[in-house]
């Protein structure tokens, strides 16, 4: 059907309903989408054919893309200036200011969370080629991240709270990052034995990430290849919400950034006016989940205090609870290589060295042995900094377990 005659069809289709029907059936389309995850967005037909539109316009529609396209996604609002020359993106929580030049050229982007002034952020300069928007996806996930801040149940003085928090969180992080760190260290050594490994400040929305784990391969790597960026196991530090109370602090704890004799930090005790209740705790979440034994996990869970919590939040997103700990890493590590046969009942996997035959290993389930029981973790909820040390120090000796177990998995493997 021509275009031509698929729009007479559409007038003569509409053109004895009122308005304010047309209008309603327009927002119920739009919104719709939004009850469902974002993931899954792109398999919408609304949300398709608005990313095909989006993609058609030219660079100087920038604020059509954003009030068309991109918002809806994440409930946010899209504006124009009178002038033409700005765009805003707005929550109740925070918004985004897009300068533009008549012919629509990007001139500068910046971004002001609840309560701040708008200050200009690099995390878009690359957003913006030649001044015009080019790349949506990257986009959008940044939108999605800055929304994420605040997805904290309460009111918006409650989520505003939540992000505060965060932030006070994060100033914590980041003078314990510097307690130790010395002008000729180098990342190698933070990744290894500083008290919050690598640490990376959150950019806008992007959160603030934890390297805490590199193996001796990547090591070796980085001598032999100076100025190589090898990437070891990292961590995310975000805020939650949550249907429980926690106590949180509203404004960095740690004291002169110094650390005590013991050389470790100390903190503030946690009052009335330095902390709030609120429906959230902070949580190290894993780009993948980490197979962690049942003493790792009672090691963290009396180090946060939140033993029930611990639990929950990780059975509910990996749908298991505790297993054989050498089939959870045998199976990880089978998936990271791509093997789509995760099976590790009997089997022996074979590893090639170097001048040196194949090798064939047997990986024991060890059901007899209580302590090599574990579970899968995407994330570890905790309350207050002074828990992150000594979690990143269980997670870099949990981790390089894993890995020397895993060093005797192959995609090559038979069954006995």
């Amino acid at each position: 059907i021509s275009t031509k005659a698929l729009m007479e069809r559409l007038h003569l289709k509409y053109q004895q309903k009122p308005w304010n029907e047309t209008v309603k059936l327009v927002h119920f389309c739009m919104d719709k989408p939004l009850q469902r995850p974002v993931s899954n967005a792109s398999d919408d037909p609304l949300l398709s054919c608005m990313e095909k539109i989006q993609r058609t316009l030219n660079g100087n529609e920038l604020y059509t893309i954003f009030s068309f396209s991109l918002s809806p996604l994440f409930r946010l609002n899209a504006h124009v200036s009178p002038s033409g020359t700005a765009c805003y993106i707005t929550s109740d929580m925070f918004y985004i200011e897009v300068q533009l030049e008549k012919d629509g050229k990007v001139t500068d982007v910046k971004l002001a969370h609840f309560g701040e002034a708008p200050v200009v952020k690099l995390i878009f300069s690359q957003l913006f080629l030649s001044g015009r928007m080019k790349n949506y996806d990257v986009f959008g996930k940044i939108l999605e991240d800055l929304s994420n801040l605040y997805k904290i149940p309460g009111n918006s003085e409650m989520r505003a709270k939540g992000y505060l928090a965060l932030q006070a969180l994060e100033k914590d992080l980041y003078a314990m990052y510097l307690l130790d760190r010395t002008q000729d260290v180098n990342r190698v050594t933070e990744v290894l034995h500083g008290k919050v490994g690598h640490l990376v400040p959150r950019t806008g929305g992007t959160p603030m990430n934890i390297e805490f784990y590199i193996s001796p391969y990547q090591v070796l790597e980085a001598e032999l290849n100076p100025g190589s960026q090898v990437c070891g196991t990292k961590t995310i530090v975000t805020v939650e919400g949550t249907d429980t109370l926690h106590r949180l602090p509203l404004s960095p704890l740690l004291v002169n950034s110094q650390a005590g004799e013991d050389r470790n930090p100390v903190f503030l005790l946690l009052s009335d006016e330095l902390s709030i209740d609120l429906s959230a705790f902070f949580v190290l979440k894993f780009h993948h989940p980490i197979p962690m034994s049942s003493c790792s996990i009672e090691e963290i869970q009396r180090l946060t205090g939140m033993l029930q919590l611990f639990l929950r939040p990780r059975i509910r997103i990996t749908g298991l609870k505790l297993a054989p700990l050498y089939e959870l890493i045998v199976q990880s590590t089978l998936k990271e290589k791509g093997n789509e046969d995760l099976s590790t009942h009997k089997s022996c996997f074979f590893v090639s060295l170097p001048d040196c035959p194949k090798h064939c290993y047997f990986i024991s389930k060890g059901l007899e042995n209580s302590h090599l029981v574990g579970a899968l973790v995407s994330k570890i909820p905790f309350s207050h900094p002074k828990c992150v040390p000594g979690i990143i120090e269980i997670l870099r000796h949990q981790v390089a377990y894993n890995g020397l177990i895993s060093s005797c998995v192959s995609e090559k493997h038979v069954n006995e």
